[in-house]
């Protein structure tokens, strides 16, 4: 363990550490809200309730008290997969320089293969982003296609009709709009084309 701050630096002491639900809970509060003033993901207020017995929060402010956990808001959202192997999967693909597999977190985690790939792709889009928090509120999206104008190409190259036809590179992006409590955040995303099985999720 570091003997600056208590945490595991490899990763039995990640697993060890993490199996208890207390040590994995407070690690990702304090990720989560590093001052240490809990907000409700969806209108940021502090005016909330703790559950202890459930580990959840319940916010005054939002007009159905709404309930989150550390969860809400982040790339592990609407997942039954609980905290120890998360950060457990974080740990490994974080640490592992030559890339990981979902077959290889399947057999470290305990978990199905599909689970595997579900985590994998969950922590990669946050590594990322570089961040695991979710966008929300009012987002806008649209693509473009990238790449060299017509007119700017030799004719042998000048394939077809359209974006297609010049082999440009199609790009989607979403714009999470400026709040009073939050900035802008923006992410892009190359994709195989703009039609709607590839928009980003």
């Amino acid at each position: 363990m570091s003997k600056k701050n208590g945490l595991p630096e490899t990763l039995l002491e990640a697993i060890n550490y993490f199996s208890d639900e207390d040590n994995a809970f407070d690690f990702m509060k304090s990720i989560r809200w590093p001052s240490g003033t809990v907000k409700c993901p969806r209108c940021s207020s502090e005016d909330v309730l703790f559950i202890s017995t459930r580990r959840i929060w319940k916010c005054k402010h939002c007009a159905t008290n709404k309930q989150f956990s550390v969860k809400v808001g982040t790339v592990m959202e609407d997942s039954p997969i609980k905290l120890d192997k998360w950060l457990a999967a974080f740990w490994l693909i974080a640490n592992a320089k030559n890339g990981i597999s979902s077959y290889e977190l399947h057999r470290a985690l305990g978990v199905t293969q599909k689970t595997g790939w579900f985590m994998l792709h969950r922590i990669r889009l946050a590594m990322q982003e570089g961040t695991i928090s979710k966008m929300r509120g009012i987002c806008e999206a649209d693509e473009t296609y990238i790449g060299a104008k017509a007119r700017y190409m030799h004719k042998d190259k000048r394939t077809g009709v359209g974006h297609a036809g010049l082999k440009k590179t199609a790009v989607q992006g979403i714009l999470e709009r400026t709040t009073p409590r939050k900035h802008s955040r923006v992410v892009l995303k190359v994709v195989p084309n703009t039609r709607r099985p590839y928009v980003i999720r």
